[in-house]
């Protein structure tokens, strides 16, 4: 009966690795959900409706973040902010030594201007590819950094889905699960910075300099067609590389980033983000208008339709899934398992980065991982851990980490995975000059390596507690449910010895 209880996961997870759109894996496996339930606790379709509806009512602000992250997304890569990234850091000039390591800086910083990194690899790739190409540096180092660099921001941005989503499904503020890891993930990106320019060094790499321009303009026709269909706003942004756009149209990304660290609700900094971006994009003539085809309100539109097309539909869907399986208690028998063989609460939070890195192989999809895996080490973490609220709420901006950062930067070392796969297309169209495999995103993502192994191995040393605001709750602060229990039982024997 406890396995009938957890077969909806399983459907989830077996219908989406046969290759089936989440959109309507989802829906599937919440219908059987709600079979299941009726099945094993005889609960009524009607209070089947209603728990699903609770669950989904819950996500509302998630919704509302998720519409004004893709606006504002929008909004970045055609006002000029991103094109304004990219060319302050390319002014330096590149060579064969440094064309990885720019890369993968310029990726990390527009990634987090724009919070995708499927956006963002699909911008840059033209840009550092063809760079890379006229300066005669390693193409698979360069792809590889460019790759790790445009998960930095999908992984801690603040208009970032995955970020808002794993925030959302284990109920802490985006903001605070930014400054939870924003030292970590810094770090990693220092040392990823570092290890790839040790590489490049040790593989004698010239020092031939290039700029932007002369790459964009060596991008072939079919390319362009390609990147039209695809994804416009990159067509947009290298358009604007190419010909130039003010600096300041960098202050936006600035704004939202002060404002954020300073405390002010999500909502507010993607609303300053946008609105900034519009005034000095109508300043700097990168916003034509604001009203009519092509104005600002259509890139608005546009950021909205495609929030509302995918991704809040399927959260949607995965909300009444999570309300139905908790209404059943699906989980209880995989929390009591993990729970009888961990020993403390690190033990269990590792377990919890475990599920979320084989969840993401599993599924091959890191969106999909987040909110299958996600309820359930919300699941594990609740009812195993007695702790403060305020610890307890620590311990839930970890496992919101967990969710995008094993999910966006695990994604990046599965050669199955959709990412893999989705980076191997957009490299081979805009490079056809080599046949990219999947080892080429995996071999020398370091970006990728580090932020995996150091979360995971952090995690369970408790060395965390050597980076600012990234520690943990260990015991005796916190401590398994069980272990009250057994300290019980060894108060109790004495004394029931003691009176026979």
């Amino acid at each position: 009966m406890a396995l009938l209880r957890l077969s909806p996961v399983f459907l989830m997870a077996g219908l989406m690795i046969g290759g089936m759109n989440a959109l309507v894996a989802a829906p599937i496996a919440t219908i059987y959900a709600a079979v299941i339930a009726r099945f094993t606790e005889k609960i009524s379709f009607g209070e089947i409706l209603d728990c699903s509806v609770e669950n989904v009512k819950e996500m509302e602000l998630v919704f509302f973040i998720l519409m004004m992250a893709y606006a504002m997304a929008e909004c970045f890569m055609a006002t000029g902010v991103g094109a304004a990234i990219i060319n302050m850091a390319l002014r330096l000039g590149l060579t064969g030594k440094t064309v990885a390591v720019t890369g993968l800086i310029v990726t990390s910083i527009l990634s987090v201007a724009t919070g995708t990194s499927w956006g963002t690899f699909a911008a840059c790739a033209p840009i550092f590819l063809w760079l890379n190409h006229i300066v005669d540096g390693n193409l698979i180092l360069t792809t590889a950094a460019v790759a790790g660099g445009a998960c930095f921001g999908d992984n801690i941005g603040l208009i970032s889905d995955t970020t808002v989503v794993s925030s959302g499904i284990q109920k802490v503020e985006v903001i605070d699960r930014i400054k939870h890891q924003g030292a970590w993930a810094l770090l990693c990106l220092v040392l990823s910075i570092a290890v790839f320019f040790v590489v490049s060094v040790g593989m004698g790499l010239p020092n031939t300099t290039a700029n932007a321009s002369e790459a964009i303009d060596q991008i072939p026709g079919e390319v362009w067609d390609s990147l039209k269909v695809k994804n416009p706003s990159a067509v947009t942004l290298l358009n604007q590389v190419k010909e130039g756009v003010p600096y300041y149209m960098i202050i936006p990304l600035i704004l939202v980033i002060i404002v954020a660290v300073k405390g002010l609700p999500t909502l507010a900094c993607l609303g300053l983000g946008i609105v900034s971006s519009m005034i000095l994009g109508l300043i700097a003539g990168t916003v034509p208008s604001i009203f009519g085809k092509g104005g600002f309100l259509e890139l608005i539109y546009s950021g909205f339709s495609d929030a509302g097309s995918w991704v809040i539909v399927m959260m949607m869907w995965v909300g009444a899934f999570g309300g139905i399986m908790t209404r059943m208690d699906a989980f209880a028998p995989l929390s009591n398992f993990i729970a009888s063989r961990v020993e403390n609460v690190r033990q269990l939070m590792t377990c919890n980065a475990l599920l979320c890195l084989l969840g993401n192989a599993a599924l091959s999809d890191e969106m999909a991982q987040i909110v299958t895996i996600g309820p359930i080490i919300k699941t594990l973490t609740d009812d195993n851990v007695e702790a403060s609220e305020e610890d307890m709420y620590k311990l839930r901006l970890r496992n919101a980490a967990f969710g995008s950062s094993l999910g966006v930067f695990g994604s990046q070392l599965i050669p199955w995975h959709v990412y893999v796969n989705f980076y191997i297309g957009i490299a081979s169209a805009v490079y056809p000059l080599h046949s990219f495999k999947a080892t080429d995103i995996i071999k020398y993502n370091f970006m990728g390596m580090i932020a995996v192994v150091s979360m995971i191995v952090l995690t369970r040393t408790g060395w965390d507690r050597f980076i600012p605001s990234f520690s943990i709750p260990s015991e005796p602060d916190v401590k398994i449910k069980k272990q009250e229990s057994s300290s019980e039982e060894s108060v109790l024997k004495p004394c029931i010895t003691e009176e026979r």
